[in-house]
This record gives C-alpha cells, structure tokens and sequence, in this order.
C-alpha cells in the first residue's frame, strides 16, 4: 500500500539532531525536541512523496544550498524559541 510521507520530517529530524549535537545550552528532552520540530516544520514547505522516486527527487532538492540555508536558519530560529519557552 502506498503512503504519502512529508519527507521534510526526516530532513528536519536529522538536521535537528546535528544541531543539538553541537550545543551545549539546548534541552535535548523528547518533549523540547517535538516542539522544535514542529515549529519548524510549520515554517517550511512540505515535501511529500509517496515512491521512492519521488524520494530521490526530493534527496537531489536537499542538495541546493538555499534549501539547506531554509532549513538551518528555521531550527535555528525554532531552537531559540522552545529555549525561551519550554514547555516542562
């Protein structure tokens, strides 16, 4: 059965876990985690795919240096806010 995935989730989700590697000052909770992602993720344009054509496609997007700089700049963005408003 085919499924329909924003596949933005797991761009957002991997990039999330290398920023939070490089910091210190950053709850990493699951809770706090969930908050930045979503955050994020409402700020992005979805990516959804349902083949793993569409996957492939969507990997060679995630190539472009704008799209990496989008998605840095809104977990940025996001990280600052759930620090300044967790949740717990």
């Amino acid at each position: 059965m085919l499924k329909v995935y924003n596949y933005m989730e797991y761009i957002v989700a991997n990039e999330l876990e290398k920023l939070l590697a490089s910091t210190e000052d950053t709850c990493k909770c699951q809770k706090c985690k969930l908050d930045i992602t979503a955050w994020t993720l409402n700020r992005l344009p979805p990516k959804y795919i349902v083949s793993e054509k569409g996957r492939i496609y969507t990997r060679l997007d995630e190539q472009n240096t704008q799209f990496h700089v989008d998605v840095t700049r809104e977990l940025t963005k996001a990280i600052l806010y759930v620090n300044k408003n967790p949740r717990h």
